[in-house]
């Protein structure tokens, strides 16, 4: 399998997908010339849909999204060179993927080798399930199970605790410790402007902000950007 899993599609002080450009058009290569865009974790799809066209035109590449493809999403899928699947709320793009029945055609071709790139909730659905989103339950989907494709949980935009903060709420730190008291899988704290790139059974971690890893009763470790971490798989 070939994944790319963003944290994010934004870094402050940069556009929408411009700090990971370059990662984008060399994990995809020169075969791809066409990308399937799934908007369905925003509300607006068409203007999801626009903003998304717009940038890969910049990259060079046609983009044709899922939500409106002449003869549906599923055949869409089957056909497509590579996808995309954007980010906004984990909830909604689970429950949708379920609903339109698109969770096992986006596997299936998916494990036959296409590429798959995700950023923030897009990346979470590429987990075992969507338990580690930082999203509100704006709608209730049939099932947290998500596609599964790598065997470990991604928490996207991971922030470290601010030392000498005021703030009494629960940290995304102990968030994670929350998670792990009622499962094993183990979850990266994956920082904005970093991202996962899976190669069949390699695993590395792109970026310059790092991640932290966490691990069922174990202490969180560090893990830099370039770092090979394919135990995770």
């Amino acid at each position: 399998m070939r994944l790319l899993l963003l944290s994010g599609s934004t870094l402050y002080g940069s556009g929408y997908l411009d700090y990971c450009a370059n990662v984008i058009t060399t994990f995809l290569g020169p075969s791809v010339t066409r990308v399937l865009f799934v908007p369905h974790a925003v509300h607006d799809r068409d203007a999801y849909a626009a903003k998304a066209r717009e940038r890969f035109a910049r990259l060079g590449l046609a983009l044709d999204s899922a939500h409106d493809a002449a003869k549906g999403a599923a055949s869409a899928i089957e056909n497509a060179q590579a996808v995309f699947v954007g980010g906004g709320n984990t909830f909604r793009l689970i429950d949708a993927l379920w609903r339109e029945q698109l969770i096992e055609p986006i596997r299936a071709r998916v494990r036959r080798g296409m590429p798959y790139i995700g950023s923030s909730a897009g990346s979470n659905v590429a987990c075992p399930t969507m338990k580690t989103t930082n999203d509100m339950p704006i709608v209730q989907p049939p099932t947290f199970e998500a596609m599964g494709l790598v065997p470990f949980q991604i928490n996207p935009h991971y922030l470290d605790p601010v030392p000498g903060s005021t703030h009494m709420g629960e940290t995304r730190e102990d968030r994670i410790r929350e998670f792990h008291e009622e499962n094993h899988a183990p979850v990266v704290g994956l920082r904005e402007g970093s991202w996962l790139e899976v190669e069949d059974r390699s695993l590395s971690l792109g970026g310059t902000t790092g991640a932290r890893l966490f691990r069922r009763g174990q202490p969180p470790v560090e893990l830099a950007g370039g770092s090979d971490i394919d135990f995770l798989l």
